[in-house]
């Protein structure tokens, strides 16, 4: 959900700066407010039961960070940590309910339904045995947040050990799999840097 920053700021909200490897919350925490991401980028993860890292989403410029926890009374399901020097706005929940009981243009039924709607497509794609359709998946996923929709605009700012934990599958696959995608043209490579 992307909410006016005047708005948000006529409210309560704060700026917070904070420098990259820093954790906004952790796993097991209470939601307690809204964050926005006006500059940075900020991983969401959690560790499975061997200690690997499974990567549920990179949020990067305007995204807001697990509101909808805001709204029912569950512990957070990932860490929230910091990738990039990051600007965030924050405010209280409580005074994020009184903002959104005033200013009732704000439709949460809309984010609500895109957010499904991508994460569906996350799923969906990752529940593909090939590799190449969970890399597609993740791909078209980030993509969608950007202003870059043309063939070979978005350029994928994470590694392929990134990939590999957002998809589920090896690190050499997401290697060998990348370079046949680049000679079937779906992707681009420049300097080893993915165009999607």
């Amino acid at each position: 959900m992307l909410i006016n920053s005047n708005l948000l700021f006529s409210f309560g909200a704060e700026t917070l700066l904070i420098a990259s490897v820093e954790v906004i919350f952790s796993e097991g925490d209470h939601p307690h407010h809204y964050y926005q991401i006006p500059r940075g980028r900020i991983k969401l993860n959690h560790f499975d039961e061997n200690g690997k890292e499974i990567i549920q989403s990179i949020l990067m410029l305007w995204l807001s960070d697990c509101e909808l926890l805001l709204f029912i009374n569950e512990k957070y399901p990932v860490n929230a940590k910091v990738l990039l020097p990051c600007e965030i706005i924050k405010i209280k929940k409580d005074n994020f309910f009184r903002l959104l009981s005033k200013n009732t243009d704000i439709s949460l039924d809309k984010f609500l339904s895109e957010r499904l709607f991508q994460k569906y497509m996350m799923m969906q794609s990752n529940i593909s045995l090939q590799p190449d359709i969970r890399i597609i998946g993740a791909l078209k996923y980030f993509k969608s947040y950007s202003n870059f929709q043309e063939k070979y605009s978005f350029e994928v700012n994470f590694t392929r050990k990134k990939l590999a934990s957002m998809t589920g599958i090896r690190i050499e696959t997401v290697i060998r799999t990348i370079k046949q995608m680049e000679k079937e043209n779906i992707v681009k490579l420049e300097n080893s840097t993915i165009f999607y």
